[in-house]
C-alpha cells in the first residue's frame, strides 16, 4: 500500500467516524427534550404548547433539507455542520432556560410559553436539517461508488445510535438525583464542543489535505484537456463546475422518481414509529406495547446494511434491491391487517423485527447511497457540488409527504372503528403506500434490469468526472473548448 493510500484509508475512517458522531449528536439533541416532556408539563408548560414544538420542529426540518443541501454544496460542508450543531445546542439552551423562567406557570403565562417554545423548535428544525444532506455530501466525497452501499448501510446506523443514547442517558436522569434538566444540559454541552472539531478537523474532501484519488486525478486530467482545448480556440480562461441549483437537481435523472417514493417509504416508516405503541396497547399494556415496538426499531439499523450490502453485490442495483424489500412488505402488512388480534406474541415479535428492517433498508439507502449516485450524474457536466443539494431535495420531499399522510391514519383509524375493523384501513393504506412507492421507481428498476452493461467500478466522488469504463461513463472532448459527457447505459 502506497503512503497516499494508506492516508486515504486513515482519513476515510476519521471521516467516516467524525460524520457517524455528527449524526448521532443531531438525534440525541433532537430527541433528548421529548423524554422530559412529563417535566416540562410539570413546570407549567401546556400539551397544546408541546405539540406545537413538534409540528414547528417537522415543518421547519422538511423546509430546512431544501435550503441546507444546497448551502453544503456552495460553502464548507462541515462548515455548515458545525453550524447546525452549535445552532442545536443554542436553541436546547433557550428550553432550558424557558422552564426556569418564573412566567412559565403564571396566569398568563400560555401565549408566552407557546411564542419562545414553539419559536425556538421552529429555528431547532433549520439547525437539524443540517444533518441528512451535508454529511452525506461529506460521505460522498470520500467513497467512491464502488462499495458504497456497504459503507453507507453501515453509516446510517447514526441515527439508531443517537435514539438509543438519548433514551438511555434520559432514562438514566430520571432515575438519579440530577435535576431533570441534565438530559438537555448534557448534550447541549457536548453537541457544542463537538461542533468545534467540525470547524477544525473534519476535510470536506481528501484534497482538503492533500491527498490524490484516482476521482481527483481523473478530475485534473480533464481540467488539463479542456484548458488546452481552450487555448486551441483561443479563450483564456475554463472556469470550474459550480453548485447547481435545486431546479436543475430535481430535472436529473431519477432524482423526481426516488424524492416522491422516499415520501410514501417514509410515510410507511413515520406511521408504524408513531401508532405501533398506540395499536398494541390494544393487547399489551402501556410498558409492554412500548418495548414491543422497540422492535420495530431494532430491525431497522440492520435494513440499510442488508440493503447497502446486497446492492452493492449486484453491481449497484440499488433500486431493484429497495423494491424487492418493500414488495416482501406487502403481505406482511396484510397479516397485521386481517389477523392482528390472533398473532401468538412470539410471532408477532419476530415480524415486527423483520419489517423494520425491510423499511429500514430502502429508508436508510436512498437517503445516503442512492442519493449519492444520483449526483453523480453525467449531465451535470461534472459538477462535484450536487450530493447536498440532491439529499435535500429527497429528505425534504420525503418529510412533506409523510407529514401530509400522517393526517389520513386518524381518519382512516375512525372508519374502521365505525366498521369494527379497528386499524385494518391503516394497515391497507399503508399497503397502497408501499405499492404506489415501488411504483415510482419503475424506470429506474427498468433501466437497472434491461439497461445495464457490467457493475459499477468506479466513480467521482469529489469531481463529479468518470474515468473511463467507470460505472459506465464515457468522455467525449473536441476541438471546441468544451467536455461532453455522453451517458452510456448508466445506472443513475
Amino acid at each position: 500500500m502506497s503512503k497516499d493510500d494508506s492516508r486515504l484509508d486513515s482519513a476515510r475512517r476519521w471521516v467516516f467516524a467524525a460524520t457517524f458522531a455528527n449524526y448521532a449528536f443531531a438525534h440525541w439533541t433532537r430527541k433528548c427534550y421529548t423524554n422530559v416532556k412529563v417535566q416540562l408539563m410539570a413546570v407549567g408548560v401546556s400539551a397544546y404548547t408541546l405539540a406545537a414544538m413538534d409540528s414547528a420542529f417537522m415543518f421547519t426540518y422538511a423546509l430546512g433539507s431544501f435550503i441546507t443541501g444546497p448551502l453544503g454544496d456552495r460553502f464548507s460542508p462541515s462548515g455548515v455542520v458545525g453550524i447546525g450543531l452549535l445552532g442545536s445546542s443554542l436553541c436546547l439552551l433557550l428550553i432550558t432556560s424557558g422552564s426556569l423562567m418564573p412566567g412559565v406557570s403564571g396566569v398568563n403565562a400560555g401565549s408566552i410559553t407557546l411564542a419562545w417554545f414553539a419559536g425556538t423548535q421552529f429555528f431547532h428544525g433549520f439547525f437539524q436539517a443540517t444533518g441528512g444532506p451535508v454529511n452525506t455530501a461529506i460521505m460522498g466525497n470520500w467513497y467512491p461508488k464502488k462499495g458504497r452501499g456497504l459503507v453507507f448501510g453501515l453509516w446510517t446506523c447514526h441515527q439508531y445510535t443517537g435514539d438509543i443514547v438519548a433514551a438511555i442517558a434520559g432514562a438514566w436522569i430520571l432515575n438519579s438525583s440530577l435535576d431533570w434538566r441534565m438530559a438537555i444540559v448534557i448534550p447541549m454541552v457536548l453537541n457544542g464542543v463537538w461542533s468545534v472539531v467540525n470547524f477544525t478537523c473534519v476535510p470536506n474532501t481528501p484534497t482538503d489535505i492533500g491527498i490524490e484519488t484516482d476521482e481527483t486525478r481523473a478530475a485534473a486530467a480533464k481540467q488539463k484537456e479542456a484548458m488546452e482545448a481552450a487555448a486551441e480556440s483561443g479563450n483564456a480562461m475554463v472556469e470550474p463546475p459550480k453548485a447547481i441549483g435545486i431546479k436543475e437537481a430535481f430535472l436529473l435523472p431519477n432524482v423526481m422518481g426516488y424524492a416522491i417514493a422516499f415520501g410514501f417509504f417514509k410515510l410507511i416508516n413515520y406511521a408504524m414509529f408513531f401508532q405501533l405503541p398506540v395499536i398494541l396497547s390494544a393487547n399489551f399494556d402501556p410498558a409492554t406495547a412500548n418495548l414491543v415496538s422497540a422492535l420495530y426499531s431494532v430491525g431497522m439499523m440492520p435494513g440499510g446494511i442488508v440493503c447497502g450490502w446486497v446492492s452493492d453485490l449486484y453491481g449497484g442495483r440499488r433500486a431493484c434491491v429497495c423494491a424487492t424489500m418493500m414488495l416482501l412488505l406487502v403481505p406482511l402488512l396484510l397479516v397485521l391487517a386481517f389477523f392482528m388480534e390472533s398473532i401468538p406474541v412470539g410471532t408477532l415479535l419476530v415480524l415486527l423485527c423483520f419489517m423494520g428492517c425491510l423499511v429500514g433498508g430502502p429508508n436508510n439507502i436512498i437517503t445516503s447511497a442512492v442519493a449519492a449516485d444520483l449526483a453523480d450524474d453525467p449531465s451535470i457536466a461534472g459538477s462535484a457540488k450536487a450530493l447536498g443539494t440532491v439529499t435535500g431535495i429527497i429528505n425534504g420531499s420525503g418529510s412533506v409527504t409523510a407529514a401530509f399522510g400522517q393526517l389520513a391514519i386518524p381518519v382512516l383509524y375512525e372508519w374502521g372503528q365505525a366498521d369494527g375493523v379497528e386499524y385494518r384501513y391503516v394497515w391497507l393504506f399503508l399497503v397502497l403506500c408501499t405499492v404506489i412507492g415501488t411504483a415510482l421507481l419503475g424506470p429506474k428498476i427498468y433501466k437497472e434490469l434491461f439497461e445495464f452493461d457490467e457493475p459499477v467500478t468506479a466513480a467521482p466522488s469529489s469531481s463529479g468526472l468518470a474515468s473511463k469504463g467507470g460505472g459506465g461513463y464515457q468522455s467525449i472532448s473536441g476541438k471546441d473548448a468544451t467536455v461532453e459527457m455522453k451517458q452510456t447505459r448508466t445506472l443513475v
